[in-house]
């Protein structure tokens, strides 16, 4: 009989263990499901690139992270935002032109086009190459409004942004997120710095 109480305790005890075990996996499993929801309440992870509009800065493939609560838009920041010609689509883009700025583009009788903010040429040292005029948006220019701002990507030869869509510009409610980091591949991981637009010059605040 003493050897039977044995066993079958041992058994409660193996029972109990092994209830504590998967109680202790599903609070781990219910934190961890709890902390990504939370997390992704505030950030874009695995955010991958498909086209080559922002290149070389990012590349297709690349992953990146973007930061939600990150408000404080500035010229040069790289932005997720609400594709304005197709829903339910992101685009990634960098800020071009800020509220209360005037764009325009200057064309060279070699083809060659810069944009213009306020009247002063915007120098862009991260293309890849001299943006090519395009009639379609050579005479473009707008005074952003207030909450607005006018996007443009990198690879400006090979992407269509707001030179080319009918509503110019996004607002500050379509912006998700700021990219901040490309993580993904791991040996071109790096944090994404705000280009110098050499603010003490007029128009490049």
């Amino acid at each position: 009989m003493p050897e039977k109480k044995t066993s079958r305790a041992r058994e409660g005890n193996i029972l109990g263990e092994t209830i504590r075990d998967m109680l202790q996996i599903l609070k781990t499993v219910l934190f961890v499901t709890a902390a990504m929801m939370l997390l992704n309440g505030f950030m874009i992870a695995n955010a991958v690139i498909p086209t080559s509009s922002m290149s070389p800065a990012i590349k297709p493939g690349d992953r990146v992270i973007g930061l939600r609560f990150l408000r404080d838009y500035k010229r040069g920041d790289i932005v997720v935002f609400d594709d304005p010609e197709v829903e339910g689509r992101y685009l990634i883009k960098r800020i071009i032109g800020m509220p209360g700025d005037q764009i325009s583009f200057i064309t060279e009788e070699d083809g060659a086009c810069s944009v213009s903010v306020n009247g002063v040429k915007l120098e862009e040292p991260y293309l890849p190459e001299t943006m090519l005029f395009d009639p379609e948006f050579g005479k473009l220019s707008l005074k952003i409004p207030e909450d607005s701002y006018f996007c443009l990507g990198d690879n400006r030869n090979n992407s269509r942004d707001a030179r080319y869509w009918e509503r110019k510009l996004i607002t500050r409610d379509e912006i998700v997120a700021k990219a901040v980091l490309r993580y993904w591949p791991a040996p071109r991981a790096r944090l994404f710095v705000r280009p110098d637009y050499m603010e003490n010059r007029p128009g490049m605040s």
